[in-house]
């Protein structure tokens, strides 16, 4: 035990990824449906950094550990919060429309409570600011908050047991805040007695996508004849893509303003509840599946890497008109999505793509289906935004009577990455990522993160608690306060107060906690995809605020 002890004190690298390959198998157990996720790392780290940084260390190596470390989990924190902001960027700045500020009020007024509540806590428990700020981040699980909080105080101090106190509130609070909502899911619902099969039929034109589209022909009948598009989709609140139309003898891909007319057969593309709504609005089911028949046309499936149909919306491409084709799917990480002529695409999206036969080698050119060159693109533009981010992060921000404020290295990544991400491509520059690429460079930052910060923390956690154990069950019990009051007000205000639905509020209440562990939960529990929805509008501003409140509650004197 003395020699690995030793060699890992010698080598923060293999520390490092020592704590990663000891934290990742535990973020794969599940217990009644939930797991810990990369918090499970933050715990490793934090378990490893109290064994090998001892007392009794030589004070050298101890720095360097140091040194290493706080680059390693700056590093990770700048890479996530940029990667985070770019791939949140749509659903940031679309929840500005009207349902969108609902749905983030109910955040809103909930994290401003939250945070005088521990305000309330740590002064009748007596706890300082730099506990209470933890107290905040892990009661939501929000690492880039807790981040925030360790990079302020690295600002002020060099002193290792105060660096730890946030961690050590935080680590206490965070089982909490991943149960407490869990619970809450199949509490509210017997609560409030609601048919969660019923609200989602009766709010299917709501869809953040779908696992799985299908493709059905239908003849059209004398009562639909001169209705469009439009009229399926307002009237019968219907979202499907038109594919192929056979009117008589002619066969031809049919554009969303075509008029229909008695005979018609219309392929038409959606989910199996879209399609089905879609019959019932137009005519019947035909005999002939014109889906299947590719004597004139076929259609391909293509990844799209042309930067230059990046951050258009379709309408603007005219595919139809000018290229002889049409969208019809459109596949963004694991989720299917039915397009329309606002659906703007974006590098890395797969799409299922209707044309003549004759022209399927002239589509995968035109929408690049190239792998090798947007890899090659991208990292020159990640490297951009993230050295922009950083620079931002460093301008001061004066806010009176001498207090100098900077966003760092959490909050100017993040800005930048929202705003970059907002405008998709400048000149040749394309600022988003693919879905998958995104997807794993987040993973990444936040595992360099959670092992870094674990590590550092982990001489601090075990001292605090070593001088006094009462921290353990002062936490845990203030954090089971704090969740318990943030989602009992969430489901009130939500469901009493706006009005939304029990489905939906399930993923603000995820949102709201930040916590994928729990959407996934909420989405097996309602078996529908609302909760997506609800979390996507109002993660961005839920991860925000917790950002700024618990940098708040640490500049409070408590």
């Amino acid at each position: 035990m003395a020699f690995v002890t030793h060699l890992l004190a010698h080598n923060p690298l293999l520390m490092l990824f020592a704590v990663v390959a000891l934290g990742y198998p535990i973020s794969k157990i599940r217990v009644a449906g939930a797991s810990f996720g990369i918090a499970s790392i933050l715990f490793a780290g934090i378990a490893l950094g109290a064994v090998v940084v001892t007392p009794g260390l030589d004070p050298v190596v101890k720095k360097d550990i140091s040194r290493e470390m706080k680059l390693i989990y700056e590093l990770g924190l700048a890479i996530f919060v940029y990667a985070m902001g770019l791939a949140i960027a749509h659903s940031f700045w679309a929840s500005f429309s009207k349902e969108g500020i609902k749905k983030n009020a109910v955040v809103a007024v909930v994290m401003f409570t939250s945070t005088a509540l521990v305000v309330v806590l740590a002064k009748a428990l007596r706890f300082d600011s730099r506990y209470a700020a933890g107290l905040l981040a892990g009661s939501f699980t929000n690492m880039p908050a807790l981040a925030g909080v360790i990079e302020a105080l690295k600002r002020t101090t060099s002193d290792a047991l105060v660096i730890a106190q946030p961690t050590v509130a935080s680590a206490i609070a965070y089982p909490i805040g991943v149960l407490v909502p869990m619970l809450s899911i199949p509490l509210s619902r017997r609560i409030f007695k609601v048919d969660l099969e019923r609200e989602a039929a009766s709010l299917h034109g709501s869809s953040a996508g779908s696992s799985h589209l299908k493709a059905r022909t239908i003849e059209v009948e004398a009562r639909a004849a001169g209705r469009t598009h439009v009229d399926l989709r307002e009237q019968a609140n219907c979202k499907v893509v038109f594919n192929r139309l056979r009117r008589g003898g002619e066969f031809f891909l049919a554009p969303l303003d075509v008029a229909l007319e008695e005979g018609d057969l219309l392929v038409v593309v959606g989910t199996p509840e879209d399609v089905e709504r879609a019959q019932a609005f137009l005519g019947r089911k035909s005999d002939i599946a014109l889906q299947h028949d590719i004597s004139e046309y076929d259609s391909t499936r293509v990844f799209v890497s042309n930067h230059d149909l990046i951050g258009r919306p379709l309408r603007d491409l005219q595919l139809p008109e000018k290229h002889n084709c049409m969208v019809s799917r459109l596949r963004r990480g694991d989720v299917w999505f039915v397009p329309d002529a606002d659906t703007v695409l974006e590098l890395g999206d797969r799409i299922r793509v209707a044309t003549a036969r004759d022209n399927i080698a002239a589509v995968e050119e035109l929408f690049g289906d190239s792998y090798r060159e947007l890899s090659e693109a991208s990292f020159l533009t990640f490297a951009m935004g993230m050295a922009l981010g950083l620079a931002v992060g460093q301008i001061p921000i004066p806010l009176g009577h001498g207090i100098i404020f900077k966003l760092g290295f959490a909050g100017g990544p993040l800005v930048v990455g929202l705003a970059l991400g907002r405008f998709h491509k400048m000149g040749h520059f394309v600022w988003n990522i693919p879905y998958s690429a995104n997807h794993t460079i987040r993973q990444f930052g936040l595992v360099l993160f959670a092992a870094g910060i674990g590590v550092i923390s982990g001489e601090g956690f075990r001292q605090i608690l070593a001088r006094n154990i009462s921290w353990l069950p002062i936490f845990m019990a203030s954090a089971l306060m704090v969740a318990t009051v943030a989602d009992t007000l969430a489901y009130w205000l939500g469901h009493k107060v706006f009005r939304i639905p029990l489905s939906l509020l399930f993923g603000i209440v995820a949102g709201t906690h930040t916590q994928p562990v729990v959407l996934g939960y909420a989405t097996q529990q309602s078996k529908n995809d609302l909760p997506n929805v609800g979390f996507a509008a109002v993660y961005p501003l839920a991860t925000i605020l917790k950002i700024v409140l618990a940098q708040a509650l640490l500049a409070m004197a408590l």
